[in-house]
C-alpha cells in the first residue's frame, strides 16, 4: 500500500477506534438510567417520564459509532462457515466484493439521512414528550457514523485490496 494511503487508512481506522472505546462508556449511563426506571416502575409504581427515552437517546449513538471499528475488528454478522470452505483466495475475493457493497449501501444512506440531520440541526428539533429532549444531536450522529463507516469499508478494501502487511492486527474490545 503506498504510504500516504496507508497513512489515512491508519488516521481513519485510530478516529473509529477513539470513538468506539468513548462509546463504550455510555453503557455505563444506559444500565442505570433502565436500572432506576425498572425498580421505579415496577416496585413503585412510579415510572419516569425521561428513563426510557434517555437509554434510548444514548443507545443510538452507541449502537452507531461503535459499528466503523467493528468493521475493522471484522465483528459484524458474517458467514463464517462458508469462510472455512474457502481458500484464502476466494475469501479475499469475497471482501473486494463485500467492501464496496457495504460504500455503496452507506453512501446511499448518507445521502438520504444528511438532510433530514441537517433540517434537525436546525431547527433545535426536540422529541415532543412530555420530558422534551433535543433531539438533534442523536439524529446528527446516523451521518457522522454513516461517513465512518464508509471510510473504514474503504480502508478495509485498501488493505484487502494490496494485501500489505499494513492491516493493523484485531484487537481485543477492552471494556
Amino acid at each position: 500500500m503506498p504510504v500516504w494511503l496507508s497513512a489515512i487508512a491508519r488516521a481513519i481506522t485510530t478516529v473509529n477506534r477513539w470513538l468506539f472505546q468513548i462509546t463504550v462508556w455510555v453503557m455505563a449511563i444506559v444500565v442505570p438510567v433502565m436500572l432506576y426506571e425498572v425498580v421505579m416502575r415496577y416496585f413503585f409504581n412510579a415510572p419516569t417520564v425521561w428513563g426510557m427515552e434517555l437509554a434510548v437517546l444514548l443507545f443510538g449513538p452507541y449502537f452507531l459509532l461503535g459499528g466503523p471499528h467493528l468493521l475493522h475488528l471484522k465483528g459484524h454478522v458474517a458467514l463464517d462457515l462458508l469462510r472455512q470452505r474457502l481458500s484464502a483466495t476466494w475469501s479475499r475475493r469475497l471482501d473486494l466484493v463485500n467492501y464496496p457493497v457495504i460504500v455503496l449501501f452507506c453512501a446511499i444512506l448518507l445521502i438520504y439521512s444528511a438532510p433530514l440531520a441537517f433540517n434537525a440541526w436546525s431547527y433545535r428539533e426536540t422529541s415532543f414528550s412530555a420530558w422534551n429532549p433535543p433531539i438533534w444531536p442523536v439524529k446528527l450522529m446516523v451521518p457522522l457514523a454513516l461517513l465512518l463507516m464508509l471510510l473504514q469499508a474503504l480502508v478495509e478494501f485498501a488493505r484487502t485490496w494490496y494485501g500489505s502487511g499494513d492491516e493493523a492486527p484485531v484487537e481485543e474490545v477492552a471494556l
